[in-house]
């Protein structure tokens, strides 16, 4: 169709723009982003903690405690095992306690000092930063890159692409297989990945989470904080006019403009800000910071160094761009309210869930009993005329060594036991020990008679632990 049409009844003709026309690349998914390499005191930190971060998750599935992985998410076996605590399904409240502690860990930062949680520890940044200094290796600065990808395919481009893709992939798949060491043991996944021994469920998991790294951190990378990661659309309601996030100081910046180092910008009617654009062209989302707070910053602080290091050229003060607040850019003599409702809500929150953290582990035995009665009999007259009551007693073993366990009646007087009085657990397993008690019905004064089974390890018998149940007897 035309993109000239005329109305009748106008004397002049009216230009319909499609919306292509207005921007060619208006519905491209990703328009590619070069971002440009930058040195300051945010990117020294940002790489640091990175580097801290990134070590500790290649590090620790290879760290033993007590002779075992000390970090393994035996999700098969159904039990956590962290430097010698085992979680077993049963302690399903510790593991809520820890996912509500790191949920409200990001609260109270998000509300203090904005989304820096994307900016200097999110995996995806992360990885992505990693995989963006792979290709300025590789493929040089922003502008190289750019021309790179603009110019034919020769042999040159080949061999860097190809590199670049070697090396992306590489990195994936060690990456997957530290990630899958964490749910099974890593000693023995390398080998048996190697020889191809590896089980379905492991070889697939590598293979997905190899893909995915590569994919996320490769070509989707800012993709991922835009549209699909949830945290970017709801951290906004626990911003507010205190909460320090990168922001431009429109008030000083203002207007924008090019000008010598000698000349004076008031002169000239120009802000501080020279109208450089390297903000933009540093920013891992491709925003402009100058445009105000926008949920794609993801408060990495790039475009802070960049704009310092021109502010150093120009002889300016630094701080056009800073880490700072709402208040403080609306009057720059109202101080930042540090302290507020919101804030120390948080704040009171995270403290409570960290101290039943601690009561829960601190009051939790490293054995568990549970007791089973046979549905289908409540009791039996044998042929002496005693009653007889049947049980099963489960037994698990919540430690890392296997245990031997002493199991005592208590409550119950002139009583016969049958079956085993004393059992052996491996670590981290369950045993079931069935147990009959048998007792002449005169005896007991009622038809319900409450006792209490008692298991202790023999090496340490002050961890002794107890269930109650009943004994039942003919009226």
């Amino acid at each position: 169709m035309d993109n000239q049409i005329k109305v009748k009844n106008i004397p002049t003709e009216v230009k319909i723009q499609k919306p292509s026309d207005l921007h060619p690349d208006r519905f491209n998914p990703r328009n590619r982003i070069y971002v440009r390499a930058i040195t300051g005191l945010h990117q020294q930190l940002r790489k640091r903690i990175g580097f801290v971060g990134m070590l500790a998750f290649m590090v620790l599935p290879w760290v033993n405690f007590q002779g075992k992985q000390a970090v393994l998410f035996d999700l098969m076996a159904q039990q956590f095992n962290i430097f010698g605590l085992t979680l077993l399904p049963q302690d399903l409240t510790i593991l809520a306690f820890i996912f509500m502690i790191a949920a409200f860990a990001l609260f109270v930062v998000t509300t203090f000092y904005g989304r820096v949680w994307c900016g200097y520890t999110c995996p995806q940044t992360v990885w992505t930063f990693i995989f963006i200094w792979f290709e300025e290796k590789l493929e040089g600065t922003a502008n190289q890159r750019k021309k790179l990808d603009e110019r034919p395919m020769d042999a040159d481009k080949f061999m860097r692409k190809s590199a670049k893709h070697f090396s992306w992939l590489a990195f994936s798949t060690y990456t997957a297989i530290t990630f899958v060491g964490y749910f099974t043991p890593i000693r023995q996944l390398i080998p048996d990945l190697i020889t191809f021994s590896a089980s379905g469920y492991a070889s697939l998991s590598v293979a997905v989470f190899a893909l995915c790294t590569y994919g996320n951190a490769g070509w989707m990378r800012e993709i991922m904080c835009l549209h699909i990661c949830p945290y970017s659309r709801f951290q906004s309601a626990m911003f507010d006019k205190d909460t320090f996030t990168v922001s431009y100081d429109t008030a000083r910046g203002e207007n924008r403009g090019p000008r010598g180092r000698k000349q004076d910008p008031k002169e000239l009617g120009l802000g501080d800000c020279i109208d450089c654009n390297l903000c933009v062209q540093v920013c891992p989302t491709g925003i402009d910071i100058r445009n105000g707070l926008q949920y794609e910053c993801i408060n990495c602080g790039a475009c802070i160094d960049a704009c310092d290091g021109v502010m150093d050229k120009m002889n300016y003060p630094r701080g056009l761009i800073s880490y700072t607040t709402e208040r403080n850019l609306e009057s720059h003599t109202e101080k930042t309210k540090a302290v507020r409702a919101k804030l120390v809500g948080y704040v009171l929150i995270l403290v409570t869930l960290s101290v039943a953290l601690v009561v829960n582990i601190a009051m939790r035995k490293p054995m568990e009993l549970d007791i089973i009665r046979d549905r289908n009999q409540l009791y039996r007259v044998n042929f002496d005329g005693l009653v007889e009551n049947t049980y099963t007693l489960k037994v698990i073993n919540k430690s890392q060594q296997t245990m031997t366990y002493d199991i005592k009646v208590n409550g119950l007087s002139d009583f016969q036991l049958l079956g085993k009085t004393q059992v052996t657990v491996d670590a981290g397993q369950s045993h079931d020990v069935p147990l009959s008690i048998v007792i002449d019905p005169y005896t007991l004064n009622k038809p319900v008679t409450e006792f209490e089974f008692t298991i202790a390890p023999i090496e340490q018998p002050d961890l002794a632990i107890s269930q109650q149940t009943n004994f039942f007897k003919t009226r």
